[in-house]
């Protein structure tokens, strides 16, 4: 199991006002831009851009980073032999499949295991 990339999070109410000063910083455009259930996502540079209402970025707030590995699967098991706790089971969604652990220091992280064809385009390329 390998961690292809690491985004920081953060949380905003409007995505496409937290977006231009990020392509500042960043000196890039957002890579991955989409929707999930009633949030706004966006990708650029490091950082992964939660925007919504407050109600709606608090399901996802138990999490501190989003980590895209190559295999879940075998992630998930090493996560368990180092007695974490997964508290979002395996999931589908728009990038690929997904899950939520609380590692046994009590960190929480997103894994996601991102589908090929966006591992090619932004990672690979």
């Amino acid at each position: 199991m390998t961690i292809l990339r690491t985004y920081a999070r953060l949380w905003t109410d409007d995505l496409d006002r937290a977006l231009p000063l990020l392509e500042q910083l960043t000196g890039e455009q957002p890579h991955l831009r989409l929707s999930f259930h009633a949030v706004g996502l966006a990708a650029i540079g490091d950082f992964l851009v939660i925007a919504g209402a407050p109600e709606e970025r608090a399901k996802y707030a138990d999490a501190s980073a989003t980590v895209v590995v190559d295999d879940l699967d075998a992630l998930r098991a090493t996560l368990e032999a180092a007695g974490a706790t997964v508290t979002t089971p395996t999931t589908h969604g728009p990038t690929g499949r997904f899950l939520y652990a609380r590692h046994a220091d009590g960190a929480g992280v997103e894994y996601v295991e991102w589908h090929p064809e966006l591992v090619d385009r932004l990672i690979r390329a």
